[in-house]
């Protein structure tokens, strides 16, 4: 019985000892967080164009593939959701082919139209 007191009187040491640190730890200081002179405004107005930005009901703001899908698309996706798996992958497959011939099609454009000076920043005369 000698033995468990001992026990006892540490564990009640070590609560009382992290009662303390959590006490100590504990900070009453109170920031005021909409004071101007604390905290400005980095860009001056952005809080008020936030504020109504936000504000903005979001069928307002539609976006180009929220649009409701007309008859075309809609055929077309059934088209796609009749093919097989292998169907899938090659229909797939063939799409990256055009975006990446796409891509170098348009390179070689930008690549034309530098060496004809068409990004020029300086305005051009007449």
């Amino acid at each position: 019985m000698a033995s468990e007191k001992p026990g006892i009187v540490e564990q009640e040491q070590q609560e009382i000892l992290a009662e303390d640190i959590v006490e100590s730890l504990m900070s009453m200081e109170n920031l005021d967080r909409s004071s101007p002179e604390l905290w400005p405004e980095k860009i001056p107005g952005i809080r008020d164009f936030l504020n109504n930005f936000q504000s903005t009901p979001q069928s307002a703001s539609k976006l180009p593939y929220s649009r409701e899908l007309t008859l075309e698309d809609q055929n077309y996706l059934h088209q796609l959701a009749s093919l097989s798996t292998a169907g899938l992958i090659s229909k797939v497959k063939e799409l990256h082919d055009i975006t990446y011939r796409l891509g170098v099609e348009e390179s070689k454009e930008v690549t034309r139209g530098k060496y004809l000076n068409l990004f020029n920043k300086t305005k051009r005369s007449k």
